[in-house]
């Protein structure tokens, strides 16, 4: 009689166990993982858009975009005479304004100036603007929400929510729900 070579029952239970002790142990540790590298996405598109809209200040006259797809396509009515080769200040994926990197994205212009000379800038131009990020799934995208404003601070709150505005649609940071990301 030949014996049969294999694994025993009890052995491809012991290997199965390890392999859920392991899974068990390394699965939220990459949970952790994914909502910083989301975060850390999440930031740097703030700041993008921070340095997009102090760029496209100096091509305008010296006002924010209110339109933000004018920072994508600023040849497209947007800048008076802006070249059609002339470089973007967007990259149209932040530009549209979608969720991203687990992140649903919005924007908030604030009031047009008056009086706006028109012939050198953007009819759609204002005095300010804040660009927020909260996580689509609280928790399991991201923990903290987002916002950038005109004045070049971007800052979070903890809670996931968008950090707070003021009344002239610039952040909040007197507030303790607007802590100043350094």
């Amino acid at each position: 009689m030949k014996k049969q070579k294999g694994f025993t029952l009890i052995e491809l239970l012991i290997v199965v166990a390890i392999i859920g002790i392991i899974a068990a142990i390394a699965i939220p540790s990459l949970l952790r993982a994914r909502v910083s590298a989301n975060e850390a996405a999440t930031i740097g598109d703030i700041r993008t858009v921070i340095s997009a809209q102090a760029a496209y200040q100096s091509a305008n006259g010296g006002w924010y975009e209110g339109k933000f797809g004018c920072l994508a396509t600023p040849s497209a009515g947007c800048i008076t005479n802006y070249p059609a080769n002339a470089p973007t200040f967007l990259d149209t994926n932040i530009a549209q304004l979608v969720a991203k990197s687990g992140y649903a994205r919005s924007f908030g212009p604030g009031a047009t100036p008056n009086p706006l000379a028109t012939n050198i800038s953007s009819p759609s131009s204002v005095s300010s603007y804040v660009y927020v990020a909260t996580p689509v799934n609280q928790g399991q995208t991201g923990v903290r929400g987002f916002g950038g404003d005109s004045s070049g601070i971007l800052c979070f709150s903890t809670t996931g929510v968008a950090p707070p505005t003021t009344g002239t649609i610039s952040l909040d940071t007197t507030s303790n729900l607007c802590q100043i990301l350094q």
